[in-house]
């Protein structure tokens, strides 16, 4: 029988499996934001095994529909990116509450959610802490070749730089150890000195 987690979760895959941009992994095309959202999952589960159920719903919808608000709507800065970040955060919590209301969340867990989504918390929270490492490793896993071949390295290095300093240094550990185009792996390594 399946319980109110494995529906909010198997609808927040189908809602992110509406996603018009693809991505490929392992030779096969996904929509973004499932496939990230999918690597989440997986790395909250190799940090935290007994994540709370929280997080573990935050981690597969902290990006719900994000696709609906481009990122090319905002300024091309870091301040247009700490915006649209925010307004997206807030957009995906919005959704992912229509979900968990419909398979009888309480309010309380609902809020929970939310809070995390928007990381309201952040980074005094273990839970949020979490969240934040599981989504730091799929973007260097899935999204900083991107960056790598968008702009300058000084660019790069500045937002590894930013990611680096969110992490835990359980986070940092795992994210030494993954298989990352070579430039990126040595914008690591000044980052992390073996």
């Amino acid at each position: 029988m399946h319980t109110p987690f494995d529906h909010a979760l198997r609808e927040f895959d189908r809602v992110n499996g509406q996603d018009p941009r693809m991505r490929t992994l392992n030779g096969a095309s996904h929509p973004r934001e499932l496939i990230f959202a999918q690597r989440v999952s997986h790395w909250i589960a190799q940090l935290s095994p007994d994540a709370s159920e929280a997080v573990r719903l935050a981690a597969r919808s902290h990006t719900l529909r994000r696709w609906d608000i481009p990122r090319t709507q905002y300024p091309m800065d870091t301040a247009g990116y700490h915006e649209w970040r925010a307004t997206t955060a807030a957009h995906s919590a919005r959704s992912a509450a229509v979900v968990l209301r419909h398979f009888g969340y309480s309010d309380e867990m609902v809020r929970r959610v939310r809070q995390l989504i928007r990381r309201e918390l952040f980074p005094h929270d273990p839970d949020a802490q979490l969240l934040e490492d599981a989504d730091c490793l799929a973007f260097l896993e899935l999204k900083l070749v991107d960056y790598l071949d968008r702009w300058d390295e000084e660019k790069v290095a500045r937002i590894l730089h930013g990611t680096w300093a969110k992490m835990s240094q359980g986070a940092r550990s795992l994210a030494a150890g993954l298989p990352l185009d070579p430039r990126a792996m040595a914008l690591i390594n000044m980052l992390a000195p073996s």
